[in-house]
């Protein structure tokens, strides 16, 4: 029977297929938004000559392009095994989640803090606030729409984590991405609309430049950290400790293995993980099978209770190397 391991959460699987289709929901939803906010941010641009409003422009470009990149990570991702790819391509979603990273920080942070400054040294009146003002309140509405969505699905698989706890653990990209991008969005809208109307209250521009400046400033954080978690897992990072657990409680049942001498896991992808132990057998394992054929049902065994194996290497080891050189997967692995 298989198992649905509690708590293991969207980037750790075991969610019942609930991650897959909820990240896709959210992407379309957020693609969807961040298009029409970027069209009525781009004409508010052109009535207010507002750098913020620019530079909010700018940034929600780059956050439709990043959900593209988040949905071709997800189409080239399920592609087979092949020659060269001999595991799969599952770890394309993590390469194009760091690629929304890197789009975000130039896109998005280093152009809002350029155009910030420039505001801030060579102030201009801002003109038709008005438009400035009624555009980033209709965006406010649409991106805190997306961000509910988000929120929706990823409830679906948080369970009991905290949201700094989600987006920490998780091993797949697309709702932890959308939830920091969506949330930044927010606040950059905040930003923007505190710029222009200090713009308009005392009517100083360097305030509308200031809100570039901040907007930049978050922007860079927020791809960050996105750029900090993917690399992880594009590196190899281990299953999670729900996941380690139901593998060893598996190998510990087997009667044809007495102890675990080293046991290691690593996500090939979001729902794909592999297995590498190395176990002591039991005298009964020796008969007139083979090794190999005593192991092959344990694999077969570990497979059905742990959805999320796709790759199982036992080797066998002497009674003398057991417990020496364990690996726990306390924390990440790099393979």
């Amino acid at each position: 029977m298989a198992i649905i391991v509690p708590g293991a959460g969207l980037w750790n699987g075991g969610d019942g297929g609930v991650a897959k289709d909820g990240g896709t929901v959210a992407t379309i939803a957020a693609l969807a938004a961040n298009a029409g906010i970027a069209v009525s941010k781009f004409v508010a641009f052109l009535f207010t000559g507002s750098s913020a409003m620019l530079a909010e422009g700018i940034h929600s470009v780059a956050d439709t392009g990043n959900q593209g990149l988040l949905l071709l990570g997800r189409s080239r991702a399920a592609r087979g095994p092949s020659t060269a790819h001999p595991f799969g391509h599952g770890r394309e979603r993590y390469f194009y989640a760091f690629l929304v990273s890197v789009v975000l920080f130039f896109g998005g942070g280093l152009f809002a803090l350029y155009e910030g400054y420039e505001k801030v040294t060579h102030p201009h009146p801002l003109e038709s606030w008005p438009w400035a003002i009624g555009v980033l309140l209709v965006a406010v509405v649409l991106e805190s729409l997306s961000l509910r969505t988000g929120v929706r699905e990823s409830n679906l698989v948080r369970r009991n984590r905290s949201w700094a706890q989600f987006i920490r653990q998780a091993k797949a990209p697309e709702l932890p991405v959308l939830i920091l991008e969506d949330t930044a969005a927010l606040l950059g809208l905040v930003f923007a609309l505190a710029g222009v109307a200090a713009t308009v209250i005392t009517g100083e521009p360097m305030f509308d430049g200031l809100g570039s400046i901040a907007i930049g400033v978050l922007l860079v954080a927020v791809a960050v950290v996105l750029a900090v978690e993917t690399k992880s897992m594009i590196i190899g990072e281990s299953a999670s400790p729900e996941v380690r657990r139901a593998i060893r409680e598996v190998l510990d049942a087997d009667p044809l293995i007495r102890d675990i001498a080293q046991l290691r896991t690593m996500h090939l992808g979001p729902d794909e993980v592999l297995v590498a132990a190395r176990v002591v057998l039991a005298p009964s394992a020796g008969g007139t099978e083979t090794a190999a054929e005593a192991l092959a049902g344990t694999e077969s065994r570990l497979r059905d209770r742990v959805p999320l194996v796709s790759s199982v290497y036992l080797q066998p080891a002497t009674a003398s190397v057991a417990g020496d050189g364990e690996e726990e997967d306390t924390g990440r692995i790099q393979a």
